[in-house]
């Protein structure tokens, strides 16, 4: 019987086509769609991830996302490091500046400032230099992205000079940083030389890294840093969550990556339903002669759900193919970089298309199932 469902499902090449690249585009939408809407929302905690050495992050009480920044009076500081449990804490500057490179390009970049002592917050992967470079007299890092941007079609190379906020900055090294959500260059520099880059204001400090003493959980610490300063704490993760959530439910972008899934799942479910149904009607005469030779109505049903499941196992491999190949193939794109799809969303695409060739094949088992051979014949 294996071998007579399959000779069923490919005797119509045309339908047998067509449901595979129905099943296929379907996959593709969703996978895709899913991708780009997770990896976006990733890159709006890029440098929270970047910061690998501080595992809490401490911001003013009023606080709602990384991007939105209220700053903090130097005495913040003290507070922090006072709590009970803090192993230690440094400052952090996050802002953005006008930078200008040799040749009058100009563009807004987010600038971090790390503590100068330690260096704490930043990038550990290096495409250039080392990061005891970033002591050196006016030295910035600079992301990979930011160098093609200033210095487009030149190798890397240190040395480079900028004009940021008017103040002379030389490029010390060249990062490897996380993709952030606006595609703005991003500068490393000590705290320090961060204030001078940047607009003065009565309160300078950003934010405080602070890191828990050995037994003690990053949220058990946050918890008592927000109850002795009244300043908000969080640990890493649960920072990087609080600004996913409120791009999420501050912007469009949910509606619209949901719409574009939703056209996906109806995509497959409606064309995939109405595919296999017809190509069950084209075969009723078949199926007929199946059942008056004494082939049950369990076995037929076997052989229904059998080409809908080689179906589907290979419209979803070609689908995940092309997913995967399409972030393959612009992994060198400076706008998409960090864009990436992940093992958990093609596994659940696999149960979304799983459950839509089942569901589509219900009508089509309900159709052979209720089948008289006597009607077929006299047909």
């Amino acid at each position: 019987m294996i071998f007579v469902a399959l000779r069923m499902l490919t005797f119509d090449t045309a339908k047998y086509l067509g449901l595979i690249f129905t099943i296929a585009f379907s996959t593709f939408l969703i996978s895709q769609q899913a991708s780009v809407f997770a990896s976006l929302m990733t890159r709006t905690t890029s440098q929270i991830r970047d910061a690998v050495d501080a595992r809490v992050w401490v911001a003013h009480q009023e606080h709602r996302y990384i991007d939105e920044i209220r700053p903090l009076p130097e005495s913040a500081l003290t507070e922090v490091r006072g709590v009970d449990g803090v192993q230690w804490a440094v400052r952090v500057y996050r802002g953005l500046s006008r930078v200008k490179a040799s040749d009058g390009t100009f563009r807004s970049a987010i600038t971090m400032g790390v503590d100068d002592a330690t260096l704490v917050g930043l990038p550990r992967k290096m495409v250039l230099g080392d990061l005891e470079s970033l002591r050196e007299p006016d030295a910035v890092f600079l992301d990979r992205f930011g160098y093609s941007y200033f210095f487009p079609g030149q190798p890397f190379r240190l040395g480079g000079i900028l004009e940021m906020n008017d103040r002379r900055a030389r490029i010390a090294g060249i990062t490897d940083a996380s993709a952030p959500f606006v595609t703005f260059p991003v500068v490393y520099t000590r705290y320090s030389c961060a204030l001078t880059f940047a607009g003065q204001e009565r309160n300078t400090l950003s934010m405080v890294l602070a890191e828990p003493e050995p037994g003690l959980e990053p949220r058990d610490l946050a918890r008592r840093i927000h109850q002795t300063t009244g300043l908000t704490a969080m640990a890493a993760d649960d920072f990087g969550w609080q600004t996913i959530w409120f791009y999420i439910k501050n912007t469009g972008i949910p509606v619209n990556f949901g719409v574009i899934i939703l056209v996906g799942l109806l995509v497959g479910v409606v064309v995939a339903a109405q595919t296999l149904y017809l190509f069950t009607l084209d075969n009723l005469k078949q199926y007929g002669a199946l059942k008056a030779i004494g082939v049950t109505n369990r076995v037929i049903t076997g052989m229904v759900l059998l080409q809908s499941a080689v179906v589907g196992a290979i419209g979803y491999g070609f689908g995940a193919a092309m997913c995967a190949s399409f972030f393959y193939f612009t992994r060198n794109v400076p706008h998409l970089r960090g864009f990436i799809t992940r093992f958990e969303i093609l596994g659940g695409t696999a149960v979304l298309m799983a459950l839509i060739v089942v569901g589509a094949s219900l009508l089509s088992i309900r159709r052979v199932v209720t089948l008289e051979p006597a009607a077929v014949f006299r047909g």
